[in-house]
């Protein structure tokens, strides 16, 4: 029996790290992870390279080139979140034969439900700080309307180009925000197809940039997380922060966030294993973590209500 509950571990382990992605609003971040190297445990390694600029070519006395300097090399950086859950089912309520059926269901709702809201609402929490400390790129008290939301994102979109960021964009609207736009577009949307780790989803553009509508919990400035111990705070999860601000939308190079989001290995104990209770066991752990590099940090553009 421990044989097979490895290996059904093992399969629901790949299957909730898929729908972590696919299901996620900020899962298009993952991509970029690609240049991250990860060993295990709650560290990663990040490449940066830095290049002198142009010089005058040097006929006199054909010395021709001048020589140039460039440093590449990985700096480490901390996961800081660490977040998990024990679950049980007593051996009395289900039998064998539906174990995995009952498992999968459980870790499934879990995750669609508590573990990709709170990665999303963390990973805009954070590039949302990340443009408040640039002080540049944030406007503050709008209200979306129809005849004013295309020029407010593409005053964002003016912004970012102008600090030198020509590559693809992306743009993260609230609910209200979009139905502004499409008021404002009145029937001249058109879906196209948007390519996020690795799947492919629907949603309308606005100058060849996708707009990806996020439920409104998860369109915070600050989030507050909860330890599951603290009293008041056993239910876990999170919450909006307390001087926090809603986002009407928040616009970044496509290549500007860096998101990194692990499970450690999904644990089932069956009740001859479980030393808790006589029932099932399942340990669920994932770490994550968003970076913006420096020379990065002020292609963030953010609107808040």
């Amino acid at each position: 029996m421990a044989v097979n509950t490895i290996e059904y571990s093992t399969i629901m382990q790949n299957q909730l790290d898929l729908a972590a992605i696919q299901e996620s609003c900020t899962g298009w971040m993952d991509a970029n992870a690609g240049q991250v190297k990860y060993s295990g445990g709650d560290e990663v390694k990040i490449p940066t390279l830095a290049m002198e600029g142009l010089a005058d070519y040097q006929r006199a006395g054909n010395k021709g080139f001048v020589d140039g300097a460039l440093e590449y090399k990985y700096n480490t950086y901390k996961m800081t979140q660490d977040r998990g859950r024990s679950f049980g089912i007593d051996k009395n309520d289900v039998d064998e034969s539906g174990f995995v059926l009952t498992a999968s269901t459980i870790m499934g709702e879990f995750q669609r439900e508590h573990v990709i809201p709170e990665i999303d609402a963390y990973r805009i929490s954070k590039l949302a700080a990340t443009a408040i400390s640039a002080t540049t790129m944030v406007e503050d008290a709008y209200t979306p309307e129809s005849d004013t939301i295309i020029k407010k994102m593409k005053l964002g979109v003016k912004e970012i180009r102008k600090q030198g960021f020509n590559g693809a964009l992306v743009i993260m609207l609230s609910y209200d925000a979009q139905m502004e736009y499409e008021l404002a577009m009145a029937n001249k949307i058109s879906a196209q197809s948007f390519t996020a780790g690795g799947f492919n989803t629907q949603c309308p553009f606005m100058d060849g940039i996708p707009l990806l509508a996020v439920p409104d919990n998860r369109m915070y400035t600050t989030i507050q997380l909860y330890d599951g111990v603290t009293d008041g705070q056993t239910a876990g999860g999170y919450i909006k922060g307390t001087d926090s601000k809603d986002i009407n939308f928040i616009i970044c190079p496509k290549s500007t966030p860096i998101a990194v989001s692990k499970q450690d290995d999904l644990r089932i104990f069956d009740p001859t294993v479980n030393q808790k209770f006589s029932g099932w066991s399942m340990d669920y752990r994932r770490y994550h973590e968003l970076w913006v590099k420096k020379n990065q940090e002020k292609s963030i553009y953010l609107n808040t209500k």
